[in-house]
């Protein structure tokens, strides 16, 4: 039995050893990345003032079929040049149709139908066009819908070289560098929360020392929104309590993490 119990307490050292918990910029208790997807014009006709008002920065995944464009390009361009990521989210948008809720995925647009080299070619081409807005060469990846398949098989794997992260696991807090996997981060879909219930997950992710991301579509408008009241209210939360949160893009926040990773865990 004593052998057991030593062997246990030698199993637990081991794993507390690996763990690495993060530590962030300034003394913050805690990383936050707010995410818009779709490229909407609620985005830039709201969010965006309101995040440069305050300070904050964020990522803005972009696919060239967003409603916005071409008409809105240059709006985007003044987004990145604010601090702001032009995030991948593919070219058109594809998603699986498959499932309740799909019916509104175009055939031509339904991953099943399409293979993994046309998709990653269609994901490299969105990043060229990305940088011809802001310059970067460095950037992440949201998989519209999170679907991370095309006609069956994965097609994000190759696709790692191209990006510093990627936003496709389900939702969870980020707590250890060792155990984090920059291409499978987790993402909370907020869509419908209050500004209590924003603000409830950033003071959870303080209370862990973690990395929260936060996935917004409209906002007081469009699809999948939150109120500008609820949106607006995690933003003055987040300003006031600077000192706590680091809220930047994902890009800058994920360099960050892998910083912390063990170098044995590096690319």
């Amino acid at each position: 039995m004593k052998k057991m119990m030593l062997a246990a307490l030698g199993l637990f050292a081991s794993v507390a050893a690996t763990a690495a918990p993060f530590t962030w910029p300034g003394g913050a208790q805690a990383a936050v990345t707010l995410g818009y997807d779709d490229a909407l014009d609620s985005q830039l006709d709201h969010v965006i003032p309101q995040l440069n008002k305050r300070g904050l920065r964020a990522s803005f995944y972009i696919p060239i079929n967003g409603p916005t464009l071409p008409a809105r390009q240059n709006e985007w361009k003044a987004a990145a040049a604010a601090g702001h990521e032009l995030g991948n989210h593919s070219l058109f948008h594809g998603c699986s149709a498959k499932g309740p809720g799909r019916e509104w995925v175009l055939p031509h647009r339904d991953l099943d139908k399409q293979t993994p080299a046309g998709v990653q070619e269609q994901v490299i081409a969105a990043n060229t066009w990305l940088q011809s807005l802001d310059g970067k060469t460095k950037r992440t990846f949201t998989p519209p819908c999170l679907d991370l398949k095309a006609g069956g098989q994965d097609f994000v794997t190759a696709l790692q070289p191209h990006f510093v992260a990627y936003r496709a696991a389900t939702p969870a807090m980020v707590t250890d560098a060792a155990a984090l996997d920059p291409y499978a981060v987790p993402v909370y879909f907020v869509e419908g929360m209050t500004g209590e219930q924003l603000i409830a997950l950033v003071e959870k992710a303080a209370a862990q020392h973690a990395l929260v991301n936060l996935l917004f579509h409209g906002v007081g408008a469009e699809h999948l929104s939150v109120t500008r009241e609820a949106h607006d209210a995690l933003l003055d939360h987040l300003a006031k309590n600077s000192a706590r949160f680091w809220t930047d893009s994902f890009v800058n926040v994920m360099e960050n993490a892998r910083r912390q990773q063990p170098a044995t865990m590096r690319p």
